[in-house]
């Protein structure tokens, strides 16, 4: 399955990350959600709804399968092989957090007195019980597999320690000292373990001849290291105090510190415990939100509370993200190879396994134990307890060295011999330079344009020309033609103006009328990934309506909300559609799909989600996430679930004693929610613009007071884009909300800004109807007025019909 996806060919050439492709060897190991020996990790697709099933819990002595103590729990609890986990809903309406989840949206509680199991959610603001975040098949009805809320949908997976630096008050990615050796296992990472690791192994032997010979009787991925590292937020808590016979373990040998987890690494090589990949995405793991007593040390009188971080860590949101980086450096995609053989590949058994000192307990590894031919019951639930509570060695997918990564360079070079290759813009901020591509409509407003990123091709089509999508104040529909950046351009893109606009008997107007005084809104449309279909609201009769792309038809109206639709938002996937009305309602709608195009929307929506007092502004959507997020007229922003249409969460942007209309909202691809508010300090008073940054779970991360009214939201990789009134472009940090560069200042107030498919420019709409074309990049000397580009079975000219061979010049007078 590895060779046929082509995954590790794109990592070698640098096409995905590090974090990426490690995610996509655990999926395709094997790894589940359903087992915590092998720990669940965040995938980028919905896994069909976990089976309810359950084995008795057995009772298990804290020792290690060679006799020796086992270095992560006292006296415990075997797992099931399967259980469900319900996490808390936190209204996040009082003073202080509730039961924080672990990178899992709320779906609600499970409600006791239900036959089904199904989640009773609490009125708003009521307390949420922390220990109801276990609920095995069994006790307490049956279960129903879609109340298993989980967002994002998740896949077991193991992750590497990549550094070994955790003192030094700054981290230097640069210096190849401060990384761990990714060649050895974990168990030897300290090389005096290894003379007493290979001691161990070759002195072993079993009397019966059932046991074969090991390095370590532990195991790097088990349940107890899950709840280990997660023991600050539900449902692992929960888990951890079931674990530990209903209380929580001794504080030393809980998961207090990131320097002194290291430190146990070094000191022992029983404790081989990888990490898991929390430790690259989520901080609020790291921090005890919900405040449980977790004790105190016994050297220190220390009390354990958030985990204590390296000095070069300012926050947890710092040691993620410098993390993360870590895992993406150059010495890291340099030896990450030899990592992945230890864990998937070749080095994980036979005589290459002996050789690197990575040999684990027999009943760890895939088919070892043929649990049907075991006759005996006893014997049988002892190996099953085995299995579940030393944890499994994933499925082993390569039997050769794994190849290396090329290195930034290589690639580069690489890259540069590829003429249809369209760098990141956000790889050259430096470089930025702004085009004049077109007057779609003279001092018309341009309220939408984009690129859909999903549009198909044939293999014959390969490397024609994209639909552009444009639509104006007043209706007006346009279809251009867009080829991204090409080495032989000088302007970086060609853009083909639809012929229609400029010819008033061929004009497509979406159908009228509109809302009185209020004309198109950006807000209120949305094309579907695959350029098929246009969505529209802010129509006078309520209704929300689907166009055909490129011809411009009408296909249907659909009336269901109960006054003016006034914001649309579509997922990144093509699933769901999410509308926003002014009678307080959103409503979620599924696409019809016939041989993999959109063609329309079903007729009733899958759910009405209701909560809000005002009219609705603006919304959001990710199925990957389980999110549907909604921001209102009164200041007020909801989060519900898709899937089952759940309330989880209400949020108060922070700052307003007169609170104004939320315009604007923006998911991340890993559940940030940004949002972009106002607010008055009185009545009469200047209105005052702000930006915040939220957490998966809810928690306010960052604010930024705005000195310009903002007009236009954009959120994309790790980068918010926003357009203003007072005509400049912002590009900043997703993580922190700082600027990543200076404004790009325009000529007039922006209206809409977007992202091409390739993140290699950015389509800024402007009030007067000119579209602007941001890309970045220094193109070799050519000829500007035409260029070759390769098709299918033929080298033909195209002529550059753009206006882009002008730079945008915005110092003129306005």
């Amino acid at each position: 399955m590895l060779r046929a996806s082509g995954l590790t060919q794109k990592w070698v050439q640098r096409e995905i990350s590090n974090f990426e492709y490690l995610m996509q060897l655990n999926t395709i190991a094997g790894r589940t959600y359903n087992d915590l020996s092998q720990y669940p990790v965040v995938r980028s697709c919905p896994l069909p709804p976990p089976h309810p099933a359950g084995l008795p819990a057995l009772l298990h002595p804290s020792v290690g399968v060679d006799g020796g103590p086992s270095p992560e729990l006292g006296p415990r609890r075997v797992l099931p092989e399967t259980w469900f986990l319900f996490p808390a809903v936190p209204p996040h309406t009082q003073p202080h957090s509730p039961p924080l989840l672990a990178s899992v949206f709320p779906g609600g509680t499970p409600d006791p007195d239900s036959p089904s199991g199904s989640l009773a959610t609490p009125p708003r603001g009521a307390p949420s019980p922390v220990g109801s975040a276990l609920l095995p098949e069994g006790q307490g009805g049956q279960v129903d597999p879609q109340d298993s809320h989980v967002a994002p949908t998740r896949v077991g997976g193991q992750f590497p320690w990549v550094l070994q630096d955790y003192v030094s008050p700054t981290l230097d990615l640069s210096n190849p000292a401060v990384f761990r050796d990714l060649s050895k296992p974990i168990g030897v990472v300290n090389p005096k373990h290894a003379q007493l690791v290979r001691e161990k192994y070759e002195s072993f032997e079993d009397p019966a001849g059932t046991i074969d010979k090991f390095h370590y009787g532990t195991h790097y991925s088990n349940a107890a290291g899950v709840m280990h590292y997660l023991i600050r937020v539900e449902p692992f808590t929960s888990l951890h105090v079931q674990l530990q016979s209903g209380r929580f373990d001794c504080s030393d040998r809980q998961f207090h510190s990131v320097a002194a987890a290291w430190q146990a690494r070094l000191e022992s090589p029983a404790d081989v415990k990888e990490l898991i990949p929390e430790f690259f995405y989520f901080p609020d793991f790291l921090e005890n939100q919900n405040g449980f007593d977790l004790g105190c040390l016994q050297l220190t009188n220390e009390k354990v509370g958030d985990v204590v971080l390296p000095p070069w860590a300012s926050s947890p949101e710092d040691f993620i993200q410098q993390h993360r980086r870590a895992l993406e450096s150059e010495y890291v995609s340099a030896h990450l190879h030899e990592w992945i053989d230890l864990i998937f590949g070749y080095k994980q058994r036979g005589p290459a396994a002996e050789e690197a000192l990575n040999v684990f307990y027999y009943c760890t590894y895939e088919g070892a134990v043929d649990l049907d031919q075991v006759a005996d019951e006893r014997e049988r639930k002892a190996l099953e307890g085995i299995i579940s509570n030393f944890g499994q060695t994933p499925c082993q997918l390569l039997k050769e060295p794994h190849p290396s990564r090329l290195s930034a360079e290589e690639a580069a070079q690489r890259l540069a011999r590829v003429d249809t290759n369209s760098p990141s813009i956000f790889q050259h901020l430096n470089q930025l330079k702004a085009f004049f591509a077109e007057v779609i409509s003279d001092d018309v407003p341009l309220v939408l344009a984009m690129v859909p990123h999903q549009q198909p091709h044939s293999f014959i089509t390969q490397g024609s020309p994209d639909l552009l999508v444009t639509v104006s104040a007043n209706g007006m529909l346009g279809t251009h033609n867009w080829l991204p950046y090409d080495r032989n351009i000088s302007n970086y893109f060609s853009f083909s103006k639809d012929p229609t606009i400029g010819n008033p008997k061929m004009q497509r107007l979406l159908s009228g009328p509109w809302v009185p005084g209020s004309g198109v809104s950006g807000q209120a449309l949305a094309v579907a990934p695959d350029g098929r279909l246009l969505f529209s609201g802010g129509h006078w009769d309520g209704s929300l309506r689907v166009t055909a792309l490129p011809r411009g038809k009408l296909l249907n109206q659909l009336r269901r909300h109960l006054d003016v639709v006034t914001c649309l938002a579509l997922d990144t996937c093509g699933i769901y559609l999410i509308s926003g009305s002014r009678d307080t309602t959103c409503m979620v709608w599924r696409l019809l799909q016939q041989g993999g195009l959109s063609v329309g929307l079903a007729s009733k929506p899958v759910q009405v989600l209701y909560g809000h007092e005002a009219a609705v502004s603006c919304v959001a959507i990710s199925t990957e996430l389980d999110m549907a997020v909604s921001g209102s007229e009164d200041g007020t922003v909801i989060i519900h679930t898709v899937r089952r249409g759940h309330f989880v969460a209400t949020l108060r942007p922070p700052g307003a004693t007169l609170p104004g209309p939320v315009a604007h909202l923006a998911l991340g691809s890993e559940g940030q929610i940004v949002v972009q508010s106002s607010a008055r300090e009185r009545l009469g008073a200047q209105v005052t613009y702000s930006l915040h940054l939220y957490s998966v779970n809810g928690r306010l991360r960052a604010s930024l007071t705005l000195g310009e009214q903002p007009t236009a939201l954009k959120v994309t990789e790790d980068f918010v884009l926003l357009g203003t009134a007072q005509c400049a472009l912002h590009i900043l940090h997703l993580n922190k909300l700082l600027p990543a560069v200076p404004p790009l200042p325009m000529k007039v107030p922006i209206r809409s800004v977007a992202v091409t498919k390739e993140r290699s420019h950015v389509l800024v709409g402007l009030e007067d109807g000119k579209l602007i074309v941001v890309g970045a990049g220094q193109p070799s000397e050519v000829r500007s007025s035409q260029f070759a580009r390769k098709l299918w079975r033929s080298s033909r000219r195209i002529s550059q019909v753009s206006s882009g061979e002008t730079e945008y010049n915005p110092g003129e007078a306005r």
